[in-house]
């Protein structure tokens, strides 16, 4: 068998079993959803179908695959039924680039099966692609899951619909840019657009998030944005657009929905993992661990970070639309642009005066909180002097 045949076979199965998990955390998502809004609201939450309802999301499953697809007759039928797929797919395609774990060893069983024609030496990379530009390709495809937002407004024909899909695209805009702007306070550092290298670099325990909490705020609050789910889920208000931009969809189409909106959010929860907590690391320890509790260290991460997701869900209420762009251009643009330069200084003090890094990025992100934290308090005075000012008028 040839070498390029076995590298296809390989990449083949660690994209089917990136695949497979993720759509097998959806149900397992959904059911915590529902337990922890049922912890948050002081009640039992699902508990009749299997132990602690574990069966729900599978009653659920049944239903919609024997619910029937009823598509209105208003719709462009084409972009209707594309539009689930269009926004579900990119999320799929993300997870191609996450290091799932440290490479598999050359002398385990599975590395075994390919060291014997001298292929990956190092081991098997847990990495569908190992691609120099990472990171631009994960804001690449998760970029097109707005199409499919967009496109399900405009398909459907329909008023509240079409205004879902664009509070969609504005609230991507506006979004991304402080995104992309925290991602680029940590390639400065870093100096590389390969995840892997990424986490390679936090190893030891010398996470990013440590040198970096002001970058890692910016990033989970445009990530939770990005994503539409709770409190910046504005697209689908029930209050004010119905279903938002699936109201007229059913069955299995509407399943797909919420099935690339939980994989949305577990490929965000681990591009965080990857650039900000280290991966697949553990303070060193992953250099003597098993491959396959290195993997199981970056799934904990993940899920601790999918749990955050969802207690602010449940903890936070809805934005105004006013409000979801004030936060966005007002707030975490400036934010994320000042941290940006703060970094870059730091990295200047580093390499022209030798000031330790780690020492130079802290005290920017504590001079950064500080000038938050000092525009706070004039803005605050300012506000109440205003209001005194106009309650003497009266």
């Amino acid at each position: 068998m040839s070498t390029l045949l076995i590298q296809l076979v390989v990449a083949l199965a660690k994209a089917l079993f990136i695949i497979l998990l993720v759509l097998t955390a959806v149900p397992l998502l959904v059911w915590a959803e529902r337990r922890v809004s049922a912890w948050m609201q002081d009640r039992h939450g699902p508990n009749r179908v299997g132990p602690a309802g574990l069966l729900q999301p599978i009653a659920d499953g049944i239903k919609f695959l024997t619910k029937e697809v009823l598509i209105p007759a208003h719709v462009d039928r084409k972009l209707y039924l594309a539009a689930p797929v269009i926004l579900l797919v990119p999320s799929l395609m993300t997870g191609a680039i996450i290091p799932w774990s440290k490479p598999i060893p050359a002398d385990s069983a599975l590395g075994g099966l390919v060291s014997a024609i001298d292929w990956a030496p190092n081991g098997i990379p847990f990495q569908v692609a190992q691609i120099n530009v990472g990171v631009l390709y994960f804001f690449a495809m998760a970029s097109l899951a707005v199409y499919g937002i967009i496109l399900a407004g405009w398909a459907s024909n329909n008023k509240y619909t079409l205004l879902g899909g664009l509070r969609a695209s504005a609230q991507v805009i506006s979004y991304e840019l402080s995104l992309g702007l925290a991602i680029l306070s940590v390639l400065l550092i870093v100096g590389t657009l390969q995840l892997n290298t990424i986490v390679e670099w936090q190893s030891g325990g010398m996470w990013m998030v440590f040198a970096q909490p002001v970058t890692w705020f910016i990033f989970t609050i445009a990530a939770l944005a990005e994503t539409n789910r709770a409190p910046f889920d504005l697209a689908e208000c029930e209050q004010e657009l119905v279903g938002g931009y699936h109201t007229e969809y059913s069955g299995m189409t509407f399943a797909t929905f919420f099935l690339a909106e939980y994989a949305n959010m577990t490929m965000s929860a681990a591009l965080n993992v990857c650039l900000f907590w280290g991966g697949y690391t553990f303070f060193g320890l992953e250099q003597i661990l098993p491959w396959w509790i290195t993997m199981g260290i970056f799934i904990g991460k993940v899920a601790a970070f999918l749990f955050l997701f969802l207690l602010i869900r449940w903890t936070f209420p809805r934005f105004r639309y006013d409000q979801l762009m004030r936060l966005g251009w007002k707030m975490l643009l400036p934010l994320a642009l000042g941290n940006v330069v703060l970094t870059a200084l730091g990295l200047a003090a580093h390499e022209m005066w030798a000031v330790p890094l780690w020492p130079a990025l802290i005290v920017g992100q504590v001079a950064l909180i500080g000038g938050v934290a000092l525009v706070s308090v004039i803005r605050t005075k300012a506000g109440s002097a205003s209001s005194a000012q106009s309650h003497a008028r009266a």
